[in-house]
């Protein structure tokens, strides 16, 4: 059966192009993830923190060399894309940016953001925030970004408003963490925002 409307970006709009490198020309790089930041990412999702706003432990390097292969090969399947964001002086991981749940045919995509512990209060997940969704949206073409986080997690909440993240309501009991179902804020930025 023929859809009513074109796909808003076509198959391949990702994958016949090599994963960029962003720089938000504040200091920060946005760049595909190597083997050798493993160590960085273990070490960060052994932070308190990151168990309390994220559904994902790391309980050994060796399953976090398997992330990162994972988020190496999602760029060429078009349904998720992770950069690590970096120090572009030192190349020092500070975080992670992403476009995951990829729909080309619609033009859509969720943002998600971590920031390492000793990176945190720099703006480092608002700088990188933005520079991704520029480029998603004006130079690939996205029509619609959306970020959510926690309701209780107002940090992540400021990020989102500093982004351009409009936000537009509450996801009841929308996500499983480790202490229980979480309200989610949903936000998003579309194209002219």
């Amino acid at each position: 059966m023929p859809f009513t409307a074109d796909s808003v970006l076509p198959a391949g709009t990702l994958s016949e192009i090599p994963q960029p490198v962003l720089a938000t020309g504040d200091g920060l790089v946005l760049r595909p993830w190597r083997a050798e930041d493993a160590p960085v990412v273990h070490a960060v999702f052994q932070d308190p923190l990151m168990h309390q706003w994220h559904i994902r432990s790391a309980d050994s390097l060796e399953e976090v060399a398997g992330w990162i292969e994972e988020w190496q090969k999602a760029w060429s399947g078009e349904r998720n894309a992770q950069w690590a964001v970096v120090d572009a002086d030192t190349d020092r991981v500070l975080g992670r940016v992403a476009l995951r749940e990829i729909l080309l045919s619609e033009g859509q995509a969720e943002m998600a953001y971590w920031t390492a512990p000793q990176a945190r209060g720099g703006g480092i997940a608002a700088r990188a925030t933005t520079a991704l969704a520029r480029w998603a949206l004006d130079e690939i073409g996205f029509h619609r970004l959306e970020l959510m986080h926690a309701t209780a997690n107002e940090a992540s909440c400021r990020v989102a408003a500093k982004a351009g993240f409009t936000l537009e309501g509450t996801k009841r009991s929308a996500v499983l963490h480790q202490d229980g179902w979480h309200d989610m804020h949903l936000h998003a930025r579309v194209q002219g925002d």
